[in-house]
């Protein structure tokens, strides 16, 4: 099969009842500050993107109750959880992003995975996309759920560790596991040209910068 050639950077729930307000500083066990510059560099990192004609793709949740399964009724009933970025509220709405005509936008209905939205994977596969640049939140829930199902389809998978954070584990634990897991490539908004290889190369990547001879 040859190998797909194209680059997108997908943009995962940069959505408000993730990013800012009581709901997002209710649920985030780390600094406002954190969310803040992770959001201002994906959005950055969108118009990095744009200025070099790589493919922008936004992922967005919903979290409506009819769209609930059982399971995920039971475990919010336990745990307390109230539904989050309800479809028409300004929680389920863009933060400091917003697509630009033609760009595609693709809907979870409680889930984690982008592969599970409609024609998400379709798209890739249209539009010759072999490499997907993550940007977004959070880490160790819906990048790392979507990067894993790429990886296994035979994605490249890249994520800017300047544009995500983690809910709940340690940022540095998860992006090592998902390099160690799914050859993640890990690099920064700001470097554009280390988000994927040129060319179509099939030769492994580079081990990312803060991995030990011991890792």
């Amino acid at each position: 099969m040859t190998p797909r050639q194209g680059t997108a950077l997908v943009v995962v729930d940069l959505q408000n009842d993730f990013c800012t307000g009581p709901v997002a500083t209710s649920r985030y066990r780390g600094s406002p500050a954190t969310l803040n510059a992770v959001t201002t560099n994906t959005a950055r990192a969108v118009d990095v993107a744009r200025s070099r004609g790589t493919e922008v793709l936004f992922v967005r949740y919903l979290g409506d109750v009819e769209h609930q399964g059982p399971s995920w009724r039971r475990r919010d009933h336990v745990l307390g959880k109230r539904p989050k970025c309800r479809e028409g509220t300004w929680g389920a709405e863009f933060h400091k992003v917003s697509p630009a005509p033609g760009e595609g936008v693709f809907t979870k209905r409680v889930c984690f995975d982008a592969f599970l939205s409609e024609g998400f994977e379709e798209h890739l596969v249209r539009k010759d996309i072999g490499h997907l640049v993550f940007a977004g939140l959070f880490t160790d829930v819906c990048v790392d759920s979507t990067a894993r199902t790429g990886f296994q389809k035979g994605y490249h998978i890249t994520v800017l560790t300047d544009c995500t954070t983690s809910m709940h584990l340690p940022d540095a634990d998860i992006l090592r596991f998902m390099s160690v897991v799914y050859g993640a490539r890990t690099t920064t908004h700001d470097i554009p040209d280390t988000w994927s290889p040129g060319g179509g190369e099939e030769h492994p990547w580079s081990a990312p910068a803060w991995r030990t001879a011991s890792a």
